[in-house]
């Protein structure tokens, strides 16, 4: 299988990385290949299927063995600093050019123990191998900045966990792997020349519109907060929890990375936690942009002996970005919600409107999704649910029916911003137990077609929509890995 991956990570020195080849595994099998992807990544379909490509995903052929690397990055997790953390069980082959030219990391999450494995066996069970693989793709297609899933497989050995479980291998793409928590590595040893190689790599790779930049690292925090304030509040507005926001899970490039025991809410709760290892509630849901914000002024720190200016200076600039995010957030939050809420027209008194329904809804606690999706669906208020607040809804009403777009314009863009179906965490539950508990593949298939429509009713999936039955809420999530 011809694969020409690019090493322009690897080329920034060995400081960077440990050298690794993957575990050979007994009897590696597809699960599900993205095709699509991989006709965006210029790879031949024919061999992408081909028992070669199924070695080298698998970790059984290394092409150049080499050229594997496993990057090097410390991360502050739940507040507290770790000086080093990097790849414990993730290898990355390479990077291949999409067809916009954009630079693609390819990466096998499982595949065997690196110089950062710890106490790790450095291998995934299978359930965090189909929970990236779902919540990835899901999170695409709603339009929310995303690594992406390129295969699935099960490798034909156990690994030990609680219990015996069967093991798995994750393909990974994303636009890069480098994280805040890669700044921070450096910020800690010292090595300014390693970190100013690493800001002038993100900005090649990243943001070539900075290169000619006076003050490069503080335009660098400027550009990477815009993104982190952008994400989150999409998370937000679609009821999604990250679940562990430790800097070494936040991505330069602006996109979702590291699914672990992450969930989308059912009722609507803002201190709503699913982590089983959040037992603070550090992460909870209404607090994730606070903590986007806390995580920028990590990177700051690191890149502080790269400014440009003098300390102080320089840290009053950071407090302004840092004030930016909340505006920029706040700015872009609302912007969604008024989508959601089919308002096209911005007006002066629509945050209080926005503000009194999340009032509502704290209190209440209505099915998140299910309540934005229905209210885009009723035709009178007559047809609202009896439980909802009658006197936000006629405000509501009033305010979207007098814009001069009209009705029609208002209801298709609520049919636009609030999706049908959402992969529900009992859902994503389900899948994982049949593949693990089964070694059948039906429902995560089902979950996999279900995303590539998820804002149009689809009758065969009129059950996918419904709220958990008591006996199915997921109350607790977990890394699994």
């Amino acid at each position: 299988m011809k694969l020409d991956f690019l090493q322009t990570y690897k080329d920034l020195g060995p400081q960077f990385y440990q050298e690794v080849s993957p575990t050979p595994v007994s009897r590696p099998e597809w699960i599900v290949r993205n095709e699509a992807l991989a006709a965006e990544l210029n790879l031949d379909l024919r061999e992408f299927g081909s028992e070669e490509s199924l070695a080298v995903f698998s970790g059984n052929r290394a092409l150049k063995e080499s050229s594997m690397i496993a990057m090097a990055y410390a991360g502050h997790q739940f507040g507290h600093f770790v000086p080093q953390l990097g790849d414990g069980r993730a290898i990355l082959l390479g990077e291949l050019r999409d067809g916009s030219g954009q630079l693609r990391d390819i990466q096998l999450k499982g595949a065997g123990r690196t110089a950062f494995s710890r106490q790790g066996d450095g291998r995934s069970a299978l359930g965090p191998v189909i929970r990236e693989y779902i919540l990835s793709e899901w999170m695409n297609r709603l339009g929310v900045p995303s690594t992406r899933a390129l295969a699935a497989l099960r490798t034909g050995d156990s690994v030990i966990r609680e219990s015996l479980l069967p093991g798995g291998i994750f393909v990974r793409v994303a636009s890069s792997h480098i994280r805040i928590g890669t700044f921070e590595y450096f910020r800690y040893r010292g090595e300014k020349e390693n970190l100013k190689k690493l800001l002038d790599y993100c900005v090649w790779r990243h943001l070539p519109e900075l290169q000619d930049s006076a003050n490069l690292a503080l335009d660098f925090l400027r550009e990477v907060a815009a993104r982190q304030a952008q994400l989150v509040a999409t998370w937000m507005s679609l009821g999604f929890i990250h679940g562990v926001m430790n800097t070494d899970n936040t991505s330069i490039s602006g996109e979702t990375i590291d699914y672990g025991p992450c969930a989308f809410l059912d009722e609507f709760d803002a201190s709503k936690v699913f982590s089983s290892i959040d037992r603070h509630a550090r992460y909870a849901f209404g607090n994730q942009a606070s903590i986007a914000q806390w995580n920028l002024s990590c990177l700051a720190e690191a890149l502080s002996p790269l400014a440009s200016t003098k300390a102080e200076e320089f840290r009053e600039q950071v407090e302004e970005v840092l004030k930016d995010f909340e505006l920029l957030f706040r700015r872009e939050w609302l912007r969604l919600l008024r989508s959601k809420l089919g308002l096209i027209e911005e007006r002066e008194k629509d945050e209080a409107l926005i503000f009194s329904l999340f009032e509502w809804m704290q209190k209440k606690k209505p099915d998140f999704n299910n309540f934005f999706r229905s209210l885009s669906e009723i035709d009178s208020l007559e047809r609202a649910e009896p439980e909802w607040d009658r006197d936000w809804l006629k405000s509501w009403q009033e305010r979207r029916d007098s814009q001069a777009a009209g009705l029609e314009a208002s209801k298709n863009l609520m049919k636009n911003s609030n999706p049908v179906y959402i992969p529900r965490n009992h859902l994503v539950e389900r899948a994982i137990q049949e593949a693990v508990e089964e070694g059948t593949n039906l429902e995560f298939k089902r979950l996999l077609k279900l995303s590539e429509k998820p804002y149009d009713a689809q009758e065969e999936f009129a059950d996918y929509r419904l709220p958990p039955k008591p006996e199915e809420v997921v109350q607790q999530t977990f890394c699994g890995t």
